[in-house]
């Protein structure tokens, strides 16, 4: 596992995956492999020489108007559950209450009492 505390994932949000795979493939060389989500879009793995080195997510639906497309950091944490319920009790907002992806993790959307927004993960 990544170090608790320490950045994880980088994801780039986007409405045109298909088109970011694009410019990122030709201007850095990145190569893609395309995992099916249930109930959702695709998500694209992005490689550098066969090594996952972030993601690019689609962003679809009522929940995402007005949001422009941006990259988004997540943090590895020991046990997202407890460090929510944590987080709360100092003054965060659980944009995303905690989920699993299998093969992924335990992850879960964070607001800070700042209003900045990340992800914290407890990797698979």
């Amino acid at each position: 596992m990544t170090e608790h505390g320490s950045f994880h994932w980088n994801e780039l949000n986007t409405r045109d995956p298909k088109g970011v795979c694009a410019f990122y493939g030709k201007a850095l060389g990145w190569t893609f492999e395309v995992m099916p989500m249930p109930g959702g879009p695709d998500y694209y793995v992005v490689k550098v020489q066969d090594k996952p080195v972030a993601g690019i997510f689609e962003m679809k639906g009522e929940q995402f108007e007005g949001i422009p497309a941006h990259w988004f950091a997540y943090i590895a944490v020991d046990d997202v559950d407890a460090r929510v319920a944590s987080a709360t009790k100092l003054g965060a907002t659980i944009i995303r209450a905690p989920w699993s992806i299998e093969g992924v993790g335990r992850i879960a959307i964070v607001k800070d009492p700042d209003g900045a927004v990340v992800g914290w993960m407890t990797p698979a």
